[in-house]
């Protein structure tokens, strides 16, 4: 069944019980309260006819109908009784209204208690039933009996009862037609995610709930955990989308930076099983072919692999010290007038204001020395000779720092945007004679600066030169 029906049921099934129950309650009082005041009246009646001073019980008055009906009904007693001591009726008044048959037995009136209090009789032909009140008498030694039948009573009870349950059934089927569309509409709210989820399970990941309640009532909660939900959902679908392009075009790459020294290696082994270097001289050139791209090929296998290793647990591929960054940052200085003279170097703190500063930190010196490296490789190879470069160190902002800065051409916002992607370039036709130069150098220093709980920035802007800068949690 539905939501809708199964509330419907529900709800029309608490109202039946609810409307009965009170029901049953009211005819119930209704009930006692009539018992209680027939004998009350009752009580009334043996009460004052069994202090009469008589010697013996009254013959049978003779008056009649129209006289003593009347009494009769005023006093609300239909039938007085007296019984003898051994349970036998003395003599009676009863009213000409009631058929005799219908009459409580003497036997039955035997059994009234004398304490005044109320007791169901039975008629003689099972008709009806008796309410009787019994006393004993004071100047005879007998009993006096008030009786009166609770037709009356037990068929205004009896309406009341069928009255219930008529009202009961039609307003039942009334609040259960009403509560159903009450129950549509407010179910539509729901209907409205339902089809949103529809769509989006077709495929439409921008779908939203709409707003279909207050943001603090139940719906509202619901519709904005679901927008929620689906946020998530899509920028989880972006980000596999985006890392299944990024993965084929990373194996792509690869492919192609494998193939370019394979081809080399294999072209040379073709010529020299075919003859073709028959001089001494030519088999040297190719074996240093063969050696030049066997070593790139090593270099990127090795940086591939740490680059696989820090993926999978960056930590494990540290050897922790202290140590201080300047000297990293004097080291850099060296490397950059070995590779190329004609730079002019400044070693000046963060920023290029001052000298330089302490930085110390807890880090492996050897896999930072990588860091620099690259840094300092990617200054070099990217500018032009004898473009000035500039190496700060020191701490800003509670971080040590280093900075390798240059006044080269700068790179455009899109460039700046994927410069640390693996086999990344700027220059796609520049000549690679090196793994480091297959476009992994930035991408390894990153892993290795997050490694360490740090990370690799750049600053940059087309003609403005770029400053990459290594920044490392401090040594407590």
């Amino acid at each position: 069944m539905s939501l809708r029906v199964r509330l419907l049921l529900i709800t029309a099934t608490l109202l039946l019980a609810g409307l009965g129950l009170v029901g049953t309650v009211v005819s119930d009082r209704l009930e006692h309260y009539q018992v209680d005041r027939l004998d009350t009246q009752l009580t009334s009646l043996t009460s004052l006819i069994s202090r009469l001073p008589v010697n013996g019980p009254r013959p049978t008055p003779v008056a009649g109908p129209g006289l003593l009906d009347p009494a009769l009904d005023l006093i609300g007693t239909p039938y007085v009784v007296y019984l003898h001591p051994d349970g036998t009726v003395a003599e009676g008044v009863v009213s000409s209204r009631l058929d005799r048959a219908s009459l409580p037995t003497a036997a039955a009136l035997g059994t009234t208690p004398t304490d005044r209090t109320g007791a169901f009789l039975p008629a003689a032909d099972g008709s009806v039933r008796w309410r009787a009140v019994a006393e004993r008498t004071a100047g005879w030694n007998g009993t006096v009996i008030a009786a009166a039948p609770m037709t009356t009573a037990d068929a205004t009870v009896a309406q009341l009862r069928t009255t219930s349950f008529v009202s009961l059934g039609v307003l039942v089927v009334l609040l259960t037609g009403l509560g159903w569309f009450a129950l549509g509409r407010g179910l539509r709210p729901l209907r409205r995610i339902e089809h949103t989820a529809a769509a989006i399970a077709a495929g439409d990941l921008s779908r939203r709930v709409p707003d279909l309640a207050a943001p603090g009532t139940e719906i509202g909660h619901l519709a904005a955990s679901l927008n929620t939900m689906l946020s998530q959902l899509e920028r989880a679908f972006a980000d596999q989308a985006a890392s299944e392009a990024r993965m084929r075009t990373f194996v792509s790459d690869v492919s192609h930076e494998l193939r370019t020294p394979l081809f080399v290696i294999k072209g040379s082994t073709d010529l020299h099983r075919m003859g073709a270097l028959a001089a001494p001289s030519d088999v040297d050139e190719a074996m240093r072919r063969i050696e030049r791209e066997a070593t790139r090929l090593t270099a990127l296998t090795e940086d591939l692999l740490l680059l696989a290793q820090l993926d999978d647990a960056p930590e494990g591929q540290l050897e922790r010290a202290p140590m201080d960054l300047r000297t990293l940052a004097t080291d850099a200085r060296h490397d950059l007038h070995a590779l190329d003279p004609s730079r002019p170097v400044e070693l000046t703190g963060p920023g290029g204001a001052g000298p330089p500063g302490p930085a110390p930190v807890d880090a492996d010196e050897a896999r930072l020395r990588q860091v620099v490296a690259n840094l300092v490789g990617n200054a070099v190879a990217h500018t032009p000779s004898g473009t000035g470069v500039r190496i700060g160190v020191g701490t800003v902002d509670g971080r040590a720092v280093l900075e390798v800065a240059d006044s080269g051409p700068g790179l455009t916002a899109e460039q700046a945007g994927r410069i640390f992607d693996r086999f990344y370039r700027t220059d796609r036709s520049r000549t690679r004679a090196g793994g480091a130069n297959a476009g992994l150098g930035l991408s390894i220093a990153r892993s290795l600066a997050r490694a360490h709980g740090g990370d690799v920035e750049l600053e940059t802007a087309v003609g403005a030169g770029a400053c990459f800068r290594l920044a490392l949690p401090l040594l407590p």
